[in-house]
């Protein structure tokens, strides 16, 4: 997430793409309400989530950042899923440059009706929101801050082996989205907003394929108290797809979680998916009204720990998820 771009609660009204997402025609029968949706266990989400962290904090270049890889990797095909690796070279704002990869996990990649879910992986290589100074150039471990996205969906993944959907699902692990610009930084005078989201930046002009209805960006989803805004710009770029998974969150019981009401906007991985490869794509992204910084008191801290993730917070994303799978 591009932690210095900001929140803006304000009362835009976004552009309503009506071709872009949204539900399936008419020729679709089937009623809602006898689909049988499947449970999300958020104590698999925390398992996974503690294993990533374990790890260590997953920078590019670190021995943690290729074990929690191929912790991934293999955990996505014990759910059935085709995985592939989307090696690049990425260059931060330092000009420092890493080998990095987008992981690819794909459902039933036969069929042709499809759904991208997707989050960042990787870990932020500063702390530099930590309150204690001393830290600001410590790796963070990042168990919310991207571990958790990836739990929820290797959950779901699950899931679908279970319990097989109409529809087909690809999961993108994004690389390198917490590269951009540390906040004790004061010399860099580039592009700032250019410098975070480099692994979607990357896959945005490489999809490994583009026929996807729509996506759905996970970031941040566990953290304790978080509730979910409409985020300004998946609304000007997928307001359908948002009012579909709101509904969603209301059909599973989590309308307190998913707040209806607008957000802000922020520069997070579904920009180049909107702008550059053309899938409408929404962010579920928490917003703290009450913060300066609106992202929870975790953020960019050395207290981003398995500690401070909710299991409520998972369950109200990961059964809002599978609502909108299986009833799509």
């Amino acid at each position: 997430m591009k932690r210095i771009a900001y929140w803006i609660i304000c009362g835009v009204v976004a552009c309503c793409l009506a071709s872009c997402g949204g539900k399936k025609g008419s020729s679709d029968t089937t009623p809602k309400d006898s689909v049988q949706v499947p449970e999300f266990s958020a104590d698999s989400a925390m398992a996974s989530i503690s294993t990533q962290c374990a790890f260590g904090p997953r920078t590019l270049g670190s021995q943690a950042h290729e074990e929690c890889a191929q912790y991934i990797e293999n955990a996505f095909r014990a759910a059935g899923c085709e995985v592939q690796r989307q090696e690049a070279d990425f260059t931060f704002y330092n000009g420092q440059r890493y080998k990095g990869c987008n992981i690819i996990a794909s459902y039933r990649p036969e069929l042709t009706e499809r759904i991208l879910l997707c989050s960042h992986w990787d870990s932020r290589p500063w702390a530099d929101n930590d309150p204690d100074p001393a830290n600001h150039h410590k790796p963070v471990t990042a168990a919310n801050d991207g571990a958790s996205g990836v739990a929820v969906m290797i959950e779901v993944a699950r899931l679908l082996k279970e319990q097989a959907p109409q529809v087909g699902v690809d999961f993108v692990c994004f690389d390198a989205e917490d590269a951009g610009v540390p906040e004790w930084e004061t010399a860099f005078s580039g592009d700032d907003q250019a410098t975070w989201c480099l692994g979607s930046q990357y896959w945005a002009e490489h999809p490994h394929r583009a026929d996807f209805r729509f996506g759905i960006l996970l970031d941040m989803v566990g953290g304790k108290g978080a509730t979910f805004y409409k985020e300004l710009f998946s609304q000007r770029y997928a307001s359908s797809v948002v009012a579909l998974v709101w509904d969603a969150a209301k059909d599973a019981g989590y309308s307190s979680a998913f707040v209806d009401e607008d957000g802000g906007g922020i520069t997070d991985d579904h920009l180049p998916l909107n702008r550059v490869a053309d899938i409408p794509t929404i962010d579920i992204i928490p917003y703290y009204p009450n913060m300066e910084h609106s992202f929870g008191p975790t953020w960019h801290t050395m207290n981003d720990t398995p500690e401070n993730i909710d299991p409520n917070t998972l369950k109200a994303v990961g059964q809002t998820l599978l609502q909108v799978i299986y009833t799509y």
